[in-house]
């Protein structure tokens, strides 16, 4: 007998305790909803989803460097913070529809753009991306462990208690982890609410203590810190819709949306906006100053509630390790996907085995460069922002010229015209509003090559070579903005321009 089929025995013995499902398509009618109550429900359970992974540390740990690493002000860091961070949002957003209309995970839907066969090295980037958060999640949870114990607590201590438990919840199924994300988000927020409290009310003048340089320029810093704090956002763009496979198919593209934007947007701006506070009153007080240098970001955090008792104060910290929890159980949910995607043999190995790959790949990284967390944040972002960018250009104009203008080019995905009329009356009543065969999700004779979005992906990666901004390279054009990074953009108008012309001749070519 071999592995696999001993794997394949074993999941279906604990079938119900853990998620067995894989990458496979969850069709229509197991999504069928039919009681309004049981649609509320999960409308909630996104909702508190959201709150749970991006109202977090995670997103409030990249708001600290507009400050601390940058050296930007208050008001500076909190403008151009807010900007980026809200226009990734619009970007994670739009990648969201995708879920209800196709069933599928994110890395799946890929497929119909870059082909079962190049879909992998972009699975492969988006793991590296889950990857990069979950070390900075389990070292700033070793830092808040490690300074409310002032250091009895060993900083790999907190990375290993982080790692563990975000791996049990991530094996349960997506209905567990949609409830699990909502129950965290509650203690989550109050907390967040009251470090407003214990440190608006107490450093409210040394907010502006601190000003930004006028004796050197700071284009450069401005423009990365903006490009860092997009990717805050954007990054969710590779997995969002694997939280929505539940939903019925007919659920309206601009619900989705608008639920993903404004959750995103709300959540992630009220921790944004704290972070800033705190990392700012670090740049003139000592104290605080002293305690991020020791203990990093969970020196910061207990330094924020100093004004309160001391064991009420540890116990607030605390409680704001969910955060950092629940934003690892999705990255160990998500990228076992992609791990399934590489290969037909490799998506028969159950889900929660690749989960526990991710987690020990993870849990190596972050034991080995703990002591390192501002490089590592500063550096990895802004290359998973690069990627989601040209991935979102490519999905776009599929979306909004291919599928809509060009749908009778697509002669292998539908080689029944009468398919294609369904298609066309479904979008008359305004049923669908994205075309696409979902039934052939895993055929590859009927499946695109891929060789436009492969072409666009190449020319965008030479314009981020030379864009670029990064402590291991700096591109041309980033030297000519004080070492700014506009990689991001510059990739995304790159896609938007190659990927039009070359989609239509690989259509005409192959007709797929």
């Amino acid at each position: 007998m071999t592995l696999i089929n001993k794997l394949k025995q074993l999941s279906s013995k604990i079938d119900g305790l853990v998620e067995t499902r894989g990458i496979e398509r969850v069709p229509p009618e197991h999504r069928e909803i039919t009681a309004y109550k049981d649609l509320v429900n999960l409308y909630l359970q996104v909702v508190g989803f959201w709150f749970s992974a991006a109202g977090g540390l995670s997103s409030m740990s990249s708001f600290i460097l507009g400050p601390l690493l940058f050296g930007l002000d208050f008001i500076s860091s909190l403008t151009i913070g807010l900007l980026g961070m809200w226009l990734g949002c619009l970007i994670a957003a739009y990648c969201a529809i995708m879920g209800p209309q196709s069933g599928c995970r994110q890395m799946v839907t890929a497929r119909y753009l870059f082909g079962v066969h190049l879909v992998k090295f972009i699975a492969l980037v988006s793991i590296c991306g889950v990857l990069g958060w979950s070390v900075v999640n389990a070292v700033v949870g070793g830092e808040i462990l490690s300074s409310i114990s002032n250091e009895a607590i060993p900083l790999w201590v907190g990375i290993l208690l982080i790692s563990v438990v975000s791996y049990i919840v991530a094996t349960l199924g997506i209905k567990q982890v949609l409830k699990v994300e909502m129950y965290f988000s509650i203690p989550v927020f109050i907390t967040f609410f009251l470090m407003y409290i214990a440190t608006g009310a107490n450093y409210r003048e040394a907010l502006y203590a601190y000003k930004t340089p006028t004796t050197e320029s700071t284009l450069g810093a401005k423009l990365s810190f903006f490009s860092l704090c997009y990717s805050i956002t954007s990054t969710w763009g590779s997995i969002t819709s694997d939280y929505y496979i539940l939903f019925p198919e007919r659920t309206r593209k601009r619900n989705i949306f608008m639920i993903t934007l404004v959750c995103l947007a709300v959540s992630t701006t009220f921790v944004g906006v704290i972070g800033t506070m705190i990392a700012s009153i670090a740049m003139t007080n000592e104290n605080w100053g002293d305690e991020y240098e020791k203990f990093g970001m969970g020196g910061l955090l207990f330094k924020s509630f100093d004004k309160w008792n001391t064991g009420f104060a540890k116990f607030l910290v605390i409680i704001l390790l969910l955060s950092l929890i629940s934003n690892n159980i999705i990255n160990t949910y998500s990228a076992a996907f992609g791990i399934q995607l590489a290969s037909r043999r490799l998506s028969k190995v159950p889900r929660y085995i690749w989960a526990f790959v991710v987690n020990v790949i993870y849990l190596v990284i972050a034991l080995v460069g703990r002591d390192h967390f501002s490089t590592i944040l500063g550096n990895f972002l802004p290359m998973i922002g690069y990627w989601i960018s040209i991935y979102f250009a490519i999905l776009l104009v599929e979306n909004v010229v291919f599928r809509r203008k060009f749908l009778h080019l697509y002669t292998k995905e539908f080689p029944n015209k009468e398919e294609i009329s369904k298609l066309d009356h479904m979008i008359f009543l305004k049923h669908l509003k994205i075309r696409y065969n979902w039934e052939v999700w895993n055929d590859f004779d009927k499946l695109t090559y891929g060789i436009a979005a492969i072409v666009s992906f190449a020319c965008s990666v030479g314009v981020v070579a030379a864009s670029m901004s990064q402590t291991y390279w700096e591109g041309p054009i980033a030297k000519k903005l004080d070492g700014g990074d506009i990689a991001m953009w510059l990739s995304m108008g790159v896609s938007f321009i190659v990927y039009p012309p070359v989609r239509y001749w690989e259509l005409k070519r192959f007709g797929k």
